[in-house]
């Protein structure tokens, strides 16, 4: 289920997977490479230091139909409480970790330097309920659809791994 404001994308998902699988998922580099962005992305670079302070540099790299093009995001952790809520900060960069500006990367007039990313997870017995709230970014973006996409291949690669 995906809900929205006018400036952040909520998705609401239940995992049929226990809430250290899909943990891990979000805080493993190789396991959040495996499944980040959307259909026909990968993931060439997921640098993760997941503690207070720690730095996270990720790279999506996709084809498009003008070519070859990779995204560069570079953020923070601001959050943690092991198992259960992680929340990070994002920005648009360059291959360095050098913050850019949004609209020279092409998104609209107006769209925010950072943003922030909140991930709280409930055990539900054996299965796991996400909320993921990405804050900055319009329901009606090219973003929350592939927030939309990322994480149906979560759900596909924590339910494989599940059963």
């Amino acid at each position: 289920m995906t809900k929205s404001t006018s400036r952040s994308v909520v998705i609401e998902r239940t995992f049929d997977a226990p809430r250290s699988l899909v943990w891990q998922k979000w805080n493993e580099s190789a396991h959040f490479a495996a499944w980040y962005g959307p259909m026909g992305a990968s993931i060439p670079v997921a640098e993760m230091d997941v503690s207070i302070g720690g730095r996270r540099h990720i790279c999506m790299a996709m084809d498009t139909p003008n070519g070859p093009m990779q995204m560069w995001f570079v953020g923070e952790y601001v959050e943690i409480v092991d198992g259960e809520r992680l929340v990070y900060t994002e920005s648009m960069s360059d291959a360095d970790g050098n913050v850019v500006d949004p609209a020279s990367m092409g998104m609209p007039p107006g769209a925010p330097t950072t943003t922030q990313i909140i991930v709280e997870l409930s055990d539900l017995g054996g299965k796991t309920k996400m909320v993921m709230t990405h804050e900055g970014v319009p329901a009606d973006s090219p973003g929350a659809m592939g927030w939309g996409m990322a994480l149906d291949k979560l759900e596909a690669r924590v339910g494989e791994l599940a059963s």
